[in-house]
């Protein structure tokens, strides 16, 4: 909707972002935009811990059988680790991916001390 409150069709009737993360976006023909990523393998403040509790988990994983719901929470902790170690830091949306696919595990997770521990974690870290 345009700024006198009619609406407007055809092309840059309206632009969505829905998401964007380690990026930066430029509007307006003065406008200018940079970012700057942390190095590959560089993780960012406070993100060690996290990498540090994602790990024990896995490792508890490997010893305990492979249930549907197991195999997915494994396969979010790979990404969130990817993610820590490729961009310097998980972002809300992951954290928010791996914290559903923890309560989805439930029990497996739940009768592991790394399991509780994550789940603290990202309470702290989701505010919640």
């Amino acid at each position: 909707m345009s700024s006198d409150g009619s609406e407007r069709d055809g092309p840059g009737a309206g632009i969505r972002i829905g998401s964007v993360s380690h990026s930066a976006l430029n509007f307006g023909s003065h406008g200018s935009a940079s970012t700057t990523n942390p190095p590959p393998g560089t993780v960012g403040p406070g993100q060690d811990e996290l990498l540090a509790a994602v790990r024990a988990l896995r490792a508890d994983l490997t010893r305990l059988e492979a249930t549907r719901d197991a195999q997915i929470l494994d396969a979010e902790l790979v990404a969130t680790e990817e993610e820590i170690t490729g961009f310097g830091g998980a972002g809300p949306g992951r954290l928010a991916l791996l914290r559903d696919s923890l309560a989805d595990a439930g029990q497996v997770a739940g009768a592991l001390v790394s399991g509780v521990a994550l789940a603290e974690l990202l309470a702290t870290l989701l505010g919640g």
